[in-house]
């Protein structure tokens, strides 16, 4: 809290209203002084509004002591729940100081943390604005700005074949008579600029997200087309006509339309526009101008599908593994994953997921011709009424090569009018990406010629739904009966794993069988497909755990090995013996983790888990079961603390532990916020000898000339938007860097080897390094434009993970440069790399080329990579 309590301003006021308001005045600032220090901050807030009111003078004097008194009221109001008032005092605090950029970003974090996105990115926005060196709000900004501007922004904006074609299409329609346009979903607002180009008398733009629209509004004033184009912050679905536009128009363009061509609400926004908005379309045959009448760009689209196979689908929407680390999977447990999932959520989930084909790693085989799955003309209102009544239809697609079936992919051929068309098939490079349609519970996934995919075909919801993919074979009648023997090499998994599986089919196989459906994360399946993740980690924790006790342990090891051979003969154990004092493992592993079952097999342990999902936790208590596990072997440690934030507190009074499991990377490819932190508290809760898994990690980094990174992170000139200026406004919302990435599917040069940029030593801090310098040799000339970075995890100085390996479920980021580098092969670029607790900071003062930020989407934890050059 400041020390200093301000007081009113003397001055030239006379009277005794005056002297009476200054009086007011001192004593609300005595009594909000009390306040402050009785911490009663609500009773403070109220004196201070009152001082502001009667005397604004004293603005820069309470300014500082305001705030506090603020966040602290503040915090307050969020313990209690009591949102409404919450936000009632900080539109007070922004009446009072509207340029605040302070106030403004606390204000968008209490957003954020309510779930309300996009309201607290426009105030992080706000707040970069008022001060672009306020790091705090740089940070946050850069958090949200995905929600603020998709990324598919940039690159849809850097398609310029789509951008002509579009153009071409609104000209010719403007040409032949539609002279008055509504752009439905505008975006930036770029089609409705190419319609007023082309001439249209009034142009209209709705757009929903309170961003884009202020954006466009940039846009369109920059281009000066600010008396042409009337824009409009709404749905189309709640456009009315006089109110909002004079009459109906002529022409509706959009592109509403995403990998599916259906989820952004292309045909509910079209049967409106129809009903309310478009005149009425011209019949066939009939003549005359076309401004009497309406139309739709695009015209119609023809959707079409493959099956494919692909392992890199595969492993991310099916478990493909009957054992994990010896520990088998029973039958009675099914994973899916959320695209597959016919489980009830709040949340509605889309019945695909989409990838970029072309450049999936490890590629895919199509399994069939493509075929035409269904085509919809936007010109036709019953057409597109009908499609979300429209029957589910069922369809038999030839299988032309023999392979493994994982996935129905599906893209589609936007035909914008009579000579214009875009195609976003895996040949075509395009914005677009491919809607995965991932295949689910087949007893066999092997396809050969003769046999027929097939499937039913839907649009519920208005989505396109691909349900029930089965197959039939001219051999069999159907996949049921069909077994897993021609891919071996996929399923064979040993005598070992076949044992176990084959004993927990048995205890599932009871009328009274508990059957779960167990809902996953694609990186979540991907991870329990990981089977070298797993043995490394049994391995390590066996290493600590007999390092501990070996000879207690030895014995706990063979009595359960004992034990499971005479539960698996159908006998019991002979007696209770004593049983020593456990080891306790912590897993704060984030999602669906096995390995606290996994360090069950290893002894005398105590496993505890801090799954937070019933459905997880139900699962992880089948698996215990079908492993003969006593049901109270596993805990859930969020049944056994109030506070999640209290997960790293002791197993008992007077124990501690002896393996903490730590999350350190994100699926995402970013190193964990706060994980040193975790670090520092797990150190002071371990047994002596007892470690945290990992002890360390290796970040490394590679210099990459690529030139998706770049078109894919910020749009490129004007050239690109054919002529209109939109890059300067949108690349206010770029974000320098890049997650989700696979490096080895990534269109780039290497311009150097990788080279190790960071260690985080969690159980020896002081091997932490504040400040390294990193000297990489250039092996190839070109232009740096990104850095590439993945980690190295070492679970000890032996057993090590490889967060860029090909059965990772870790992706790779990279930081894209806002400016390239240009080098020359056997230059020296320097990397100076500062660490301080859970940041990497620049250090200031060097003579650096560039400064890399690298900012977590999701977190407070940040990099920042100083780039500078030395010629030999």
């Amino acid at each position: 809290m400041p020390n200093s309590r301000p007081r009113p301003r003397r001055g030239a006021r006379s009277g005794a209203g005056a002297a009476g308001r200054d009086r007011l005045v001192s004593r609300s600032l005595q009594s909000a002084e009390h306040c402050l220090s009785a911490q009663d901050f609500g009773t403070a807030y109220a004196h201070y509004l009152l001082v502001l009111s009667l005397a604004p003078e004293l603005k820069d004097d309470v300014k500082e002591t305001f705030q506090y008194t603020l966040f602290r009221w503040a915090e307050e109001l969020d313990a209690l729940n009591r949102t409404q008032d919450l936000f009632g005092c900080y539109e007070q605090a922004l009446e009072l100081f509207p340029d605040d950029e302070v106030i403004c970003n606390s204000m968008g974090e209490h957003l954020f943390r309510m779930g309300f996105r996009d309201e607290a990115a426009g105030y992080f926005h706000k707040a970069v604005k008022l001060n672009p060196d306020f790091s705090d709000a740089k940070e946050n900004f850069y958090r949200v700005a995905n929600w603020l501007v998709e990324r598919w922004h940039f690159i849809m904006l850097n398609d310029t074949k789509r951008n002509t074609i579009y153009n071409a299409a609104i000209q010719d329609a403007v040409r032949l008579g539609s002279k008055s346009v509504l752009d439905i979903g505008a975006g930036t607002g770029i089609l409705s600029m190419f319609a007023k180009k082309a001439g249209a008398d009034s142009v209209y733009a709705c757009e929903l997200s309170k961003t884009m629209y202020e954006l466009a509004c940039d846009v369109v004033a920059a281009n000066k087309m600010e008396a042409g184009i009337k824009l409009l912050h709404m749905k189309s679905l709640d456009i009315e006509i006089p109110k909002h536009i004079p009459e109906r128009v002529s022409l509706v363009v959009t592109e509403t339309v995403d990998a599916g061509l259906f989820g952004e609400g292309i045909v509910e926004s079209l049967i409106h526009a129809w009903e309310h908005l478009l005149l009425q379309p011209k019949t066939k045959g009939e003549n005359g101008n076309c401004e009497k009448y309406g139309k739709v760009i695009p015209a119609s689209a023809v959707i079409y599908g493959m099956a494919v196979e692909c392992a890199e689908i595969r492993r991310h929407h099916r478990v493909c593994t009957k054992a994990v680390a010896g520990i088998c999977l029973p039958t009675n447990v099914k994973f899916q994953s959320p695209t597959c999932s016919s489980v009830d959520t709040e949340d509605p989930v889309e019945p695909y997921t989409t990838e970029k084909m072309s450049r999936v790693p490890g590629g895919y085989l199509a399994l069939t011709e493509s075929f035409e799955i269904m085509t919809v003309d936007f010109n036709n209102l019953q057409e597109l009424k009908s499609l979300a009544t429209r029957k589910s239809g069922k369809i038999g697609i030839p299988v032309i090569k023999e392979g493994i079936l994982d996935a129905v992919v599906v893209w589609f051929v936007l035909q914008l009018d009579d000579e214009h068309s875009l195609s976003t098939s895996p040949s075509e490079e395009t914005c677009w990406e491919q809607a995965v349609y991932p295949v689910h519970d087949l007893a066999d996934y092997w396809i050969k010629p003769g046999d027929q995919v097939m499937m039913e075909l839907s649009c519920q919801d208005c989505y396109l739904r691909i349900q029930n993919i089965g197959v039939f074979s001219s051999e069999q009648e159907m996949d049921v009966g069909k077994n897993f023997s021609k891919d071996k090499d996929l399923f064979s998994l040993g005598s070992e794993a076949e044992l176990c599986s084959a004993l927990a089919s048995l205890q599932t196989s009871k009328p009274d069988a508990m059957e779960q459906t167990c809902v996953l994360e694609s990186t979540e399946i991907a991870l329990l497909n990981n089977s070298v993740y797993h043995e490394s980690f049994k391995m390590a924790m066996r290493k600590v755990l007999s390092s501990l006790t070996p000879e207690k342990l030895c014995q706990a090891m063979d009595t359960h090995c004992q034990n499971n051979e005479m539960s698996c003969g159908g006998g019991q154990s002979s007696s209770e013996e004593s049983i020593p004092e456990p080891f306790y493992v912590l897993d704060v592993s984030e999602g669906f983790s096995i390995l606290p079952i996994i360090a069950g097999t290893l002894g005398q342990v105590k496993p505890y888990s801090s799954v937070e999902k019933d459905q997880h936790r139900v699962t992880l208590d089948l698996i215990s079961e079908a492993n003969h596990f006593p049901k109270e072997t596993l805990e859930f440690w969020l049944r056994h603390v109030e506070d999640e934030s209290a997960v790293l507190q002791r197993p008992k009074s007077d124990k501690l532990w002896s393996i903490i499991i730590l999350d350190v990377i994100e699926p995402s490819g970013l190193i964990q916020q706060e994980i040193m932190e975790k670090a520092a508290i797990s150190r002071c809760l371990l047994q002596s000898g007892g470690k945290i898994f990992p002890q360390y990690v290796l970040m490394f980094g590679l210099l990459v000339e690529s030139q998706t990174l770049v078109e894919e992170s910020a749009v490129q000139g004007t050239e690109r938007t054919l002529g209109l200026n939109i890059a300067p406004f949108i690349n206010q919302f770029r974000v320098p860097i890049r997650v989700f990435l696979d490096l080895s599917a990534l269109p780039c040069i290497p311009l150097s080897k990788p080279v190790e940029l960071l260690r985080l030593d969690l159980m020896t801090p002081y091997l932490n390094t504040s400040t390294r310098e990193v000297k990489v040799h250039i092996c190839k000339s070109g232009q740096v434009t990104a850095i590439p970075f993945w980690y190295h995890m070492y679970l000890d100085d032996e057993i090590r993970l490889d967060t860029s390996s090909e059965a990772s479920h870790w992706k790779q980021a990279a930081v894209v440069l806002d400016n390239p580098i240009q080098v020359e092969m056997g230059e020296e670029l320097v990397l100076s790399v500062q660490h301080h607790k859970s940041n990497l900071l620049n250090c200031p003062g060097m003579r650096a080329a560039v400064t890399v930020w690298m900012n977590e989407l999701a977190g407070t934890y940040q990099h920042a990579l100083l780039v500078r050059i030395y010629h030999p």
